[in-house]
């Protein structure tokens, strides 16, 4: 007889709020009218509003990748919007196709703050976005717009490049980068010239920037990439030990950054 009763006793306790993972695509569109397709994660057991990250994509665009790096935000307690640039519909299947896109941004600064700078506008009109509490991070090409969203100007209290392709372009004129910095570089990348590795270090000292740059030993490019092998390019390896590494560093960057 004590067991039903105690598992009576049980029954008509509250159960507890399980999380659940809150994942949709948002359109929005860019100051142009260009329509744009972005993804958005959340964990809905988290209340209230919460910091933001806008997550920019490697040369692939809108993959898999990007949102399930989302998706890991968001059971961090953040909610996570994935940046469309290259316009809703645009989507690449090839690496002819990933080189033609990335061309166009890489050779236009501006069109690429452009649409880096809609994204972050549209996480900010989220409910559950904190608008004093934003960041940005980005893999690869997305690694290289991150910091171009902060020489935008725009108020983020940080933004983490992942074997992001670095240099010394310069801020547009009457802005200046004001977010905190982490590079997170594989030592072995052949894609970032050393020369414009120390160019930017150099940009970012002499402009007062809080930066950290992390060089994670025989990584090479794209080392956070699980599918990159795949696609056989010479210096894009994957390496677990520095995806996992970089990812803690990143998580560490984003406590001290949101710390009230």
């Amino acid at each position: 007889m004590k067991k039903p009763l105690l598992f009576l006793l049980l029954a008509c306790l509250p159960l507890p709020a399980w999380a659940k993972l809150v994942t949709r695509d948002v359109d929005y569109a860019d100051e142009a009218g260009t329509a744009l397709q972005g993804y958005l994660a959340y964990d809905d057991a988290v209340s209230g509003k919460r910091p933001a990250v806008v997550v920019l994509p490697d040369w692939r665009g809108m993959t898999a990748t990007p949102k399930e790096r989302a998706d890991m935000l968001a059971q961090l307690g953040y909610v996570a919007f994935v940046a469309d640039i290259y316009g809703k519909s645009v989507r690449p299947q090839s690496v002819p196709e990933y080189v033609a896109q990335i061309k166009i941004y890489k050779g236009d600064r501006a069109l690429y703050r452009e649409r880096a700078r809609a994204a972050y506008k549209e996480l900010l009109r989220q409910p559950q976005a904190d608008a004093a509490r934003t960041a940005a991070i980005g893999y690869c090409f997305g690694g290289t717009g991150v910091v171009e969203m902060a020489r935008d100007g725009l108020p983020l209290l940080g933004v983490v490049s992942f074997h992001g392709g670095l240099d010394a372009q310069p801020s547009p004129a009457g802005k200046a980068i004001r977010a905190k910095v982490l590079a997170l570089c594989g030592a072995d990348d052949p894609m970032q010239p050393a020369v414009d590795l120390v160019a930017f270090e150099k940009q970012l000292r002499d402009g007062g920037v809080d930066y950290q740059i992390v060089s994670y030993g025989h990584a090479q490019h794209a080392f956070t990439d699980k599918d990159v092998d795949a696609l056989k390019i010479p210096g894009a390896v994957y390496d677990a030990k520095a995806d996992r590494r970089s990812w803690q560093a990143m998580r560490d960057f984003f406590e001290e950054l949101f710390a009230r």
